[in-house]
């Protein structure tokens, strides 16, 4: 070529490469020398003179791995091994060293590309489903997330949280239900005396029960009763829920039941809120006793969580309890309550009358109420006053259950004789302060 000085090599054309045109197949180079009169030039090997021997072809250069079908040492497998890699390379199954090798091959095979690409989506669909029901305490993460940037300006009080977590949560189950399911027929179950009750109705005569239920703690708070104007047999749950059935939005009307307990609740909490810290004390009827507004939150609260799980068991669907700081709230006035709860049952001659005390100062018997679990403690009930709580210094009994099987106790949907995960002490004691907590259940 004029110009260029014999045995420098010359820069070549662009071309393009074989393997843009699908993959190589698999053929060794033949060895040995290369015969024939060749001129020296670019692409050309040099003549070699005659009677030379062979110019020696370098070995392939072993892998340090071992790869399925292909013994060790050898030269890269061949395409047929590194194909029968691809599903467990898109399974993610592979070593690190069959990985390195199937992706390095990727980048040569086009063939191959598009299969592992292929594999790779239809791995994707074999993953499970995610759940499309939103997280029941995700409205409660993102307001705290809210007020923890800036504070509301009237929060809501401690008290009341549990009752608003509740109530959103039942209201999440609602609006994802149809309008068939409205009809489905609910259970409910509470004790009377020392035998359980069973009442049957539908998912909308248990939201009407909770409207007729929570009215009590709206009239109690100056606001507009679901019942109307009041008359004197209708102050207790019971004959409320009953006489709220018997009104036209009645026991059966899904339209009529959902929106008017949901704007209730809202009332409720946004009148807690504004109400400041003395409304806490308010006294709220329930009959033949009374709460003070805070617990009578705490009272719903639970409620909505019981009877949303009644429901939530009639429509087949999933449903979590409550966090577990409004768990040990919830546990707390139910172990409150137990004094009270067998007084009553005293009164009406179900339980035996409480010891006589023989000298002033003498500390009462008590029982140690062991809760375990989320949201659990330790309380111990006075059995011979009816006080809030008694003292560790006589305790003649102890009774060990779990969080979950105690609320179950007091809702009325397990049997007392069946309650207890372990006891020791006085018998009697036991077996009474068992039956005065399922006693605080009620339709």
């Amino acid at each position: 070529m004029p110009g260029v000085p014999f045995g420098l090599p010359r820069i070549p054309a662009p071309r393009s490469a074989a393997e843009d045109h699908g993959p190589l197949p698999d053929v060794a180079p033949a060895p040995g020398p290369v015969s024939g009169p060749t001129r020296t030039g670019f692409g050309h090997a040099p003549a070699l003179p005659s009677g030379s021997p062979p110019e020696p072809v370098p070995a392939p250069l072993p892998f340090p791995f071992p790869v399925p079908g292909t013994p060790a040492g050898s030269a890269a497998p061949p395409h047929r091994v590194l194909k029968s890699l691809l599903g467990a390379w898109a399974l993610a199954a592979c070593s690190a060293e069959e990985t390195a090798l199937v992706e390095a091959h990727l980048t040569d095979c086009a063939s191959c590309a598009d299969e592992a690409l292929r594999l790779r989506d239809a791995v994707g669909l074999l993953h499970p489903a995610d759940s499309l029901d939103l997280d029941p305490l995700l409205r409660s993460r993102v307001l705290a997330g809210c007020l923890g940037r800036r504070p509301a300006r009237i929060p809501v009080p401690e008290w009341a949280t549990p009752y608003d977590a509740e109530t959103a949560k039942l209201d999440a189950l609602l609006r994802d239900m149809g309008q068939a399911e409205w009809r489905a027929p609910v259970r409910l179950r509470w004790f009377e005396g020392d035998r359980p009750v069973e009442r049957e109705t539908t998912v909308a005569g248990v939201i009407g029960h909770l409207t007729a239920v929570d009215g009590m703690v709206a009239a109690s708070l100056g606001l507009a009763d679901p019942l109307g104007a009041v008359p004197p047999d209708t102050r207790g749950p019971t004959v409320r829920t009953e006489a709220f059935w018997r009104t036209p939005h009645g026991e059966h009307r899904p339209s009529a039941a959902h929106g008017p307990w949901r704007e209730q609740s809202h009332t409720l909490i946004r009148t807690a809120s504004f109400g400041g810290a003395q409304v806490a004390e308010t006294a709220v009827p329930y009959g033949h006793f009374g709460l003070p507004l805070r617990d009578a939150f705490l009272d719903r609260a639970f409620e909505c969580w019981v009877h949303a799980g009644d429901i939530a068991d009639a429509v087949d669907y999933p449903y979590e309890p409550p966090a577990s700081g409004h768990l040990h709230r919830l546990v707390d006035l139910a172990a409150r309550l137990l004094p009270r709860a067998l007084a009553h049952r005293r009164r009406a001659g179900l339980a035996s009358p409480p010891r006589r005390l023989v000298e002033a100062g003498t500390p009462g018997r008590t029982l140690h109420l062991e809760v375990e679990g989320n949201g659990g403690g330790d309380w111990f009930i006075a059995l011979d006053s009816p006080a809030a709580l008694g003292t560790r210094e006589l305790t003649v009994a102890h009774i060990a259950l779990d969080s979950a099987e105690f609320c179950q106790l007091a809702a009325g949907h397990v049997a007392p004789d069946e309650a207890a995960a372990g006891q020791h002490g006085e018998r009697e004691a036991i077996r009474e302060v068992l039956f005065a907590a399922a006693s605080l259940s009620r339709l």
